[in-house]
């Protein structure tokens, strides 16, 4: 029996229990999503798309699915530390409601979302699924067929969260495990936020996450969509976040993968009214067999929006990095200005990276540039550090990080910028970050 097979089999089986304890509106389009799973299947390098990641190994280990909703006790503490913010957790792909919380501002709430859905099922209806539902991606499809709960933030009209939400995804369990989890996120006209998701492992076996983020950002809104991924060699991460922005929205995201297996991040972001304007950053540190997966889309479909790309990845040991961008501009959606730059560093002769950039127009009064590098350490710099008593390591680490700084730059929380100054200086040095609670980090 193919991989596949095994899941549509398990589906049709237990379809009732996935279906019991959820919303009307996590269930309204769950048997469309398997059939549009079935059809599809687990996307494979023969996928245009998956050119450069087979996922197909992932997919193949036996995992187990909390079908039931059984309780998974878990004690965590993401140290990221003076952020000063709202706290929640998911485990899994179970929310888990924490207290005592700050009080919000008035109309803000933020919950689980099987949650939000049994209490506000017009809101979340509104626009649950409102992405992902389009999407013809395999991964999305079977997160939509198998998802039960994740987290839900909604900022109503003209409010602005005074301190950053920070969601902290924690994976525990004590056999193979996948788990999917769905996040949504809503940021009403002129209301403001900001959003830090930490990823970690918290157990020794093989995890497989597959995680959709929809985000929907109003007129004149803005927000902020920080990542960090902090998990274990023996993690599979599948990421997808869609954005899709009203005029003259104001958006930054900024991922960073400081430790991995192999993680697949897909990225697209909507630009639906005009003077939007986007900035998407990421960062991505890989060493030993890892491998770090960005797929970006970034579509203008009105006049007078703008996009700022920077992914940057340094890569050592046997690490593989990939890098997938294209900006597509609408007809009519003229005076677009959009740029896209993808650098990379390989510091050893058996780190690869793969680099596809792509721009697709439509309309001619428009500002587009594109353009990817891959290169080694600078050995005029090495020679000249060496030259004034700096040892070869510490002059490899000071190139290192000077390379990656622009995209650390572009973090606009100050006490989160510090911490993953500190992060990444650490990683570079050899050193896992260092989470409280985590058996990996310890």
């Amino acid at each position: 029996m193919s991989i596949e097979q095994s899941y549509i089999e398990l589906y049709k089986e237990h379809h009732a229990d996935l279906k019991k304890p959820c919303a009307d509106v996590l269930n309204a389009g769950r048997d469309e999503a398997f059939n549009r799973f079935e059809s599809l299947g687990f996307p494979t390098t023969r996928n245009e798309d998956y050119l450069y990641t087979d996922l197909s190994k992932s997919f193949s280990v036996d995992y187990g699915l909390n079908l039931n909703r059984l309780y998974i006790p878990v004690a965590f503490r993401c140290d990221v530390p003076s952020i000063n913010g709202y706290l929640y957790y998911v485990v899994n792909d179970s929310f888990y409601a924490t207290q005592p919380q700050p009080a919000l501002p008035e109309g803000v709430i933020i919950c689980g979302l099987n949650e939000a859905a049994q209490k506000y099922p017009e809101l979340v209806a509104k626009y649950y699924n409102r992405q992902a539902g389009k999407s013809k991606t395999a991964t999305m499809a079977f997160n939509e067929a198998f998802v039960q709960d994740g987290f839900f933030m909604y900022v109503p009209k003209g409010v602005v969260l005074p301190k950053p939400v920070q969601l902290v995804d924690i994976m525990r369990a004590d056999v193979d495990f996948m788990a999917n989890s769905r996040n949504l996120v809503i940021i009403e006209e002129g209301a403001k936020a900001q959003l830090l998701e930490c990823a970690h492992t918290q157990d020794p076996v093989q995890f497989l996450c597959n995680r959709v983020t929809e985000v929907f950002v109003g007129e004149n809104a803005s927000f902020e969509y920080y990542s960090l991924e902090n998990t274990h060699n023996k993690t599979t991460n599948i990421s997808s976040l869609l954005v899709k922005q009203e005029a003259s929205s104001n958006v930054l995201i900024n991922a960073v993968t400081l430790h991995n297996g192999l993680t697949r991040n897909n990225v697209q972001v909507d630009l639906d009214g005009e003077n939007a304007e986007v900035m998407l950053c990421g960062m991505a540190i890989g060493d030993k067999n890892q491998q770090v997966d960005n797929f970006t889309l970034i579509n203008h479909n009105t006049p007078h929006c703008r996009s700022h790309e920077l992914f940057k990845y340094v890569l050592d040991d046997s690490a593989v990095g990939a890098f997938a961008g294209k900006i597509y501009v609408a007809p009519g959606a003229q005076k677009t200005e959009a740029l896209m730059t993808n650098k990379n560093l390989c510091a050893t002769p058996t780190a690869k990276m793969k680099a596809k950039p792509q721009l697709e127009i439509y309309a001619d009064d428009v500002k587009c540039s594109h353009g990817a590098t891959v290169g080694q350490l600078d050995e005029a710099a090495l020679f000249y550090m060496r030259s004034r008593g700096i040892s070869v390591k510490e002059a490899k680490l000071l190139l290192k990080f000077a390379f990656a700084a622009d995209v650390i730059e572009n973090i606009r929380i100050d006490a989160l910028k510090d911490r993953i100054h500190l992060l990444v200086e650490k990683r570079f040095r050899g050193e896992l970050s260092k989470c409280a609670g985590c058996v990996i980090c310890q």
